[in-house]
């Protein structure tokens, strides 16, 4: 069997460079997808409104905002560095594309350690948030407190009126459609304690009362937030462990060799 020779080594890194570059920019556009989710999306709004100073969720929200849309931002470019740098042939746009992705490479493991110490600490964090809003709910029944106890419990409930009422016209509030995906739409919480007895229960009513715990949807909610950023993670590592890989082979291949095009140069 004939071995292949160095050219065709190369050309064969092209390849998988320019194949390796598109999924990469793909990764990249997923990233700053749940990322806008992250911030902008409807149930993390509504705990972020009844967060106050005294829950670390804001800053640990924003800080995984601002983590995540750096991260997209530098595999997109690292992804076009990497792309314009194969079909140009171009050592500093090489160069530039392996450093991209050993940052995004190294924040990457920096989350997943990050996550392995601290597995509930955002769990934790937005719990403790419902947790203050539905104590000062249940001490103040009229006003902002039980006003924002209701938005993070019926998060969905506006959302799907507004869809309904555009496709069908209006509809009320006890007819709407099958769950779709993981939603709030829970009353209370259950706990052993039995924090404040009767006036706990007055917070759940009529059809409410027969919702789900909230700490449960929040939890659910929650976990599959995190099993898509956790599969989203464990592919940017791969992959930009390849592409370090691919551009550093085809920086020494243009260094050595002058141009990728000139065969039998490399050694």
């Amino acid at each position: 069997m004939a071995t292949m020779g160095p050219w065709s080594r190369v050309r064969v890194a092209k390849c998988q460079m320019l194949v390796t570059s598109f999924f990469v920019l793909l990764l990249g556009l997923s990233a700053a997808t749940l990322a806008a989710l992250t911030y902008f999306g409807a149930h993390f709004a509504v705990i972020g409104r009844a967060s106050s100073d005294k829950t670390p969720y804001e800053a640990m929200h924003r800080w995984a905002f601002y983590t995540t849309s750096s991260l997209a931002g530098l595999l997109a470019l690292g992804a076009v560095l990497g792309a314009v740098a194969t079909v140009r042939e171009a050592g500093g746009l090489m160069a530039g594309g392996f450093l991209c992705f050993a940052l995004v490479f190294g924040a990457l493991a920096q989350v997943v350690f990050w996550g392995f110490h601290n597995p509930t600490q955002v769990e934790d964090a937005v719990l403790d948030v419902y947790d203050l809003a539905y104590e000062w709910a249940a001490r103040n029944l009229s006003g902002a407190p039980r006003q924002q106890l209701v938005a993070i419990q019926d998060t969905n409930i506006r959302l799907v009126t507004a869809q309904c009422e555009l496709k069908q016209g209006p509809v009320a509030t006890g007819s709407q459609p099958g769950r779709q995906g993981p939603q709030f739409l829970c009353c209370g919480k259950s706990s052993p304690f039995g924090l404040l007895g009767d006036v706990e229960a007055s917070l759940c009513r009529g059809q409410q009362a027969a919702r789900q715990d909230c700490l449960q949807e929040i939890r659910s909610f929650l976990t599959m937030h995190r099993n898509i950023a956790c599969a989203l993670t464990g592919t940017g590592l791969a992959l930009t462990v390849y592409a370090m890989l691919l551009s550093s082979f085809l920086w020494f291949a243009i260094r050595s060799g002058g141009g990728l095009d000139r065969k039998c140069k490399y050694t």
